[in-house]
């Protein structure tokens, strides 16, 4: 096959003349050749520049792409023909191409395609009298690919004032602008409207700090193609939308803002996140309705363990081996009885993980894994919670979805794993070794042991998502004037706030305590041969470090005065420790920062220390 003639020839003249196809089946034949195909910064876009053999374009992958480009179906070079797209403006005045919808054409070619030599080829797009419409040229004995001429051309506003006399002002809005894909979206674009339905819906939320008080509050959207997106509102937009959004239903949307994501906070696989103020444009599509395609983003279960404890939900897919009775757990806040059932999963890393369904998983989908787990069902689980609960565990949440024996490439995979030898093979928990190193073992201590240097000298570490290192270093310095606590409240141990009638309020539980107590949050800086590093500290870590509570800390400073309470500190200082660190980045002021996290504390073992000294050493020789 002649590789010039397998692209469409002025596909990419085409793609900007058209920027955005208002249906997918105008599209006409547009076969490109991807080149430099590549991850999009720390996220799972790609890159890629395409080529039609005479011009080229910036372009972009979505996310739902990324198993394709793993996979190896979707190579560099080779060839797709894209179904759906859309151009938006980047800066610099540049286009770039979002491709939401593609077919692969043909694998890797041997090298990129140039036809820039072959000026007698026939322009890609013939503009044929009206009556013939537009005719698409294809390779050599191919039929042309012709599309429906129109019969009679109106302007836009035409057409509109037509049917806007019984349209309802959502559809006038879906008539009036092109429905944007989520994934489509930059924060460079300002004129766009998005159809999604309420996926998850949060709380109404109050908030004081030092500008004053407020509310906020959020919704998860998503659209047919499963994308989603977490959209913000305060104050006014929050008053004026909260009623507005329900969950379940479909709504247009625009004028709102985009920007990237806080990937501390964020609860969705994407890469922005929006914010809605009281100019935004939401209204009902009436009568309109679709069930969004769940995108999964699957963990394998022995890479659970960096996940332990943080905000990021994850999706796993996995044998069923095991499912319990249903029980019933009395909720602390409110002393409500809901159900609970545990489920244990196996996936081809060799590994199993406890899951913990509640409410009507527990008692709909649990009961029917219950009653087919003698087959050994597959099952897909999106946005479940990780606690170090037996060392690792999952727990759903309420937008938590279960798809049993799904129709996805993975689960299918797995299944061929299992039948063949995954069902002979002997599996163990993957909380079994942080289970043991938590029950007085240390061996967690000594897996991923660095110097300081290691983390420090990369600046960019923890981007995609937290890593875990373990150390051995001194602590050197604890501030004396930093806030070394905060007030929480007794019950849930979350942050409370002052009343005015007196007492202090906790928004996690509603209510209003007399009393509060006082909980470590704080930096310290370690040290270690090769440099040192402000490590952040939450509570039940600085305790073992400081050797008291924050609320004895604060009796000493406040009856024995500050050289007491500075002593104090100094007491803790040049005392070697065994740490466990998580490394992520934070924005703060609109600048992206590495946060080390203290996860695990113990002091030094020196007879384990020496042990494993002395292994490391061997190792050393041993090449």
């Amino acid at each position: 096959m002649d590789a010039a003639k397998s692209v469409t020839p002025g596909a990419v003249s085409h793609i900007l003349a058209n920027p955005s196809p208002g249906d997918p089946t105008e599209v006409p034949e547009l076969v490109v050749q991807v080149v430099d195909l590549k991850p999009l910064g720390g996220t799972s876009r790609f890159s890629f520049i395409a080529n039609d053999g005479k011009d080229r374009i910036k372009a972009m992958l979505p996310a739902k792409f990324a198993a394709e480009v793993h996979s190896g179906n979707l190579q560099n070079l080779g060839l797709i023909r894209i179904l759906d797209y859309t151009c938006n403006n980047v800066p610099n005045n540049e286009k770039a191409l979002i491709v939401t919808k593609c077919e692969i054409a043909t694998q890797a070619l041997d090298a990129e395609i140039n036809s820039e030599a072959k000026k007698e080829e026939e322009p890609a797009i013939v503009l044929k009298p009206k009556d013939e419409g537009l005719v698409v040229s294809k390779p050599a004995n191919a039929p042309p690919v012709v599309l429906k001429p129109k019969q009679e051309v109106k302007s836009a506003s035409q057409i509109v004032n037509e049917q806007r006399g019984n349209a309802a002002p959502a559809a006038r809005l879906s008539m009036t602008r092109r429905v944007h894909p989520l994934v489509s979206l930059n924060p460079y674009q300002g004129n766009w409207v998005i159809k999604v339905r309420v996926t998850n819906k949060g709380n109404l939320r109050t908030y004081k700090n030092a500008r004053g008080e407020g509310c906020v509050f959020n919704v998860e959207l998503t659209d047919e193609d499963g994308t989603q997106i977490q959209a913000t509102m305060f104050n006014e937009a929050a008053k004026k939308f909260y009623p507005m959004f329900e969950l379940g239903k479909v709504y247009y949307v625009s004028k709102g803002s985009l920007r990237i994501a806080n990937k501390q906070f964020k609860t969705v696989q994407n890469d922005y996140e929006m914010t809605l103020n009281e100019n935004a444009v939401v209204e009902e599509a009436e009568g309109e309705s679709f069930i969004p395609q769940v995108q999964f983003n699957f963990v394998k279960i022995d890479q659970l363990g960096s996940y332990v404890n943080g905000r990021e939900l994850v999706d796993v897919v996995g044998v069923v081996q095991s499912v319990s009775p249903t029980l019933s757990v009395r909720r602390k806040f409110d002393n409500e009885t809901i159900p609970k059932r545990d489920i244990v999963v196996a996936d081809d890393s060799g590994k199993t993980v406890s899951v913990s369904l509640w409410n009507d998983l527990a008692t709909t989908t649990g009961q029917e894994l219950l009653d087919m787990v003698d087959s050994s069902p597959i099952i897909a689980i999106k946005s479940l919670r990780v606690s170090d609960f037996q060392g690792v565990s999952l727990s759903t949440v309420g937008k938590s979805t279960l798809l049993v024996n799904p129709d996805l490439p993975e689960a299918q995979n797995l299944k061929s794993w299992y039948d063949s030898e995954g069902k002979c093979t002997s599996m163990a928990p993957i909380g079994a070794d942080m289970g043991a190193a938590r029950a007085g073992g240390l061996r967690s201590m000594y897996s991923d042991r660095v110097f300081l240097s290691h983390i420090t000298s990369d600046p960019n570490m923890g981007q995609e998502k937290p890593v875990f290192f373990s150390l051995n270093a001194i602590i050197s310095h604890i501030k004396p004037d930093q806030n070394m606590w905060y007030r929480a409240c007794k019950t849930c141990n979350k942050k409370v706030t002052e009343a005015v009638e007196g007492g202090y309020w906790c928004e996690g539980c509603n209510k209003n305590d007399a009393q509060c107590s006082l909980r470590y949050i704080m930096v310290i800086k370690v040290s270690d041969p090769t440099g040192e590093a402000w490590v952040s500290v939450f509570n039940e870590h600085a305790e073992k470090i400081i050797g008291c509570s924050a609320d004895e800390l604060d009796r000493i400073r406040r009856e024995e005065g500050d050289d007491s309470y500075i002593l104090k500190l100094k007491e803790a200082t040049w005392v070697p420790h065994l740490i466990r660190v998580s490394v992520a980045q934070h924005e703060y002021m609109n600048e992206r920062r590495q946060r080390i996290t203290v996860r695990t504390e113990a002091p030094v073992d020196y007879a384990a220390e020496s042990k494993y000294l002395l292994e490391e050493i061997a190792k050393l020789t041993a090449c």
